[in-house]
């Protein structure tokens, strides 16, 4: 035969490939269980029970809820179920419960006594309201499940900005101003002046000679500093311009003698 043709097999049971069912095939009851979550624990299936029958929490018919709460526990066992010890605690409670309201008391007795059902109906209303706040805690938005957080990267876009035009009328407006506010610091400042060009011109004529030249340099103090030497300068060339004085000069580049007129 083609191995393109060949049957595949059903299975593989220890490597070897079986392409037909054996005729002998037995499948063990025990061979598949299915698990199913119906109540969280015996005050679960009570509330249940309670709900089904429309019953009142307040009055509980405890012969008939007992009755249907040990069929549920009976049909567990017959399903192979582990029951938890909170269950058969649980009926042992009603049976103790439902003995106690079958069994005759005096009047007395049971006027002062307390209704063997109230432990059973305060933990019973106080599991509802942990059932009904678990309830409202799902139906919550829940993230990750109900709601997702969602994130983008802003685009990148350059930004430029054109410079604002400026006319010459708006520059001319703000020199104005910059020229207001400098009025309002402005001063004037009266300070002597420590030499005199006239003074220096006199003290000139005094050391100078009509007869005999004078070194140009030997005119100016450098102990005066700049001032002295550009007031000393001011002097002669005052002095030349009204033809008092007479510069002499034997070569180029050579010193520069001075002399007065006669």
């Amino acid at each position: 035969m083609d191995a393109a043709t060949e049957t595949p097999p059903l299975a593989k049971v220890g490597g070897e490939p079986y392409t037909q069912l054996p005729r002998d095939l037995y499948i063990p009851p025990d061979a598949l269980e299915v698990f199913l979550e119906t109540f969280e624990g015996p005050l679960d299936l009570l509330l249940y029970l309670i709900r089904r029958q429309s019953l009142n929490i307040l009055d509980i018919p405890v012969a008939e809820i007992t009755r249907q709460y040990m069929e549920y526990l009976a049909l567990m066992r017959e399903m192979r179920l582990e029951l938890a010890a909170e269950y058969l605690v649980m009926a042992a409670w009603l049976a103790e419960i439902k003995s106690r309201l079958l069994l005759p008391r005096p009047a007395a007795i049971e006027a002062e006594e307390e209704d063997p059902r109230a432990e059973l109906v305060r933990r019973l209303q106080e599991y509802e309201r942990f059932q009904q706040a678990a309830r409202a805690l799902d139906a919550l938005p829940r993230l990750e499940r109900d709601c997702f957080p969602a994130s983008a990267e802003p685009a990148q876009r350059e930004t430029r900005r054109a410079p604002p035009p400026v006319n010459l009328a708006e520059l001319l407006a703000a020199l104005r101003e910059v020229l207001a506010r400098a009025e309002l610091f402005g001063r004037h400042h009266i300070r002597r002046e420590t030499l005199s060009v006239r003074e220096r011109m006199s003290q000139v004529l005094e050391r100078l000679d009509a007869l005999r030249f004078t070194p140009f340099s030997a005119l100016f103090r450098p102990e005066e500093g700049r001032m002295g030497v550009v007031v000393t300068l001011l002097a002669v060339l005052e002095l030349l311009r009204e033809a008092l004085l007479e510069l002499v000069q034997a070569e180029p580049f050579a010193p520069i003698h001075v002399r007065r007129r006669g």
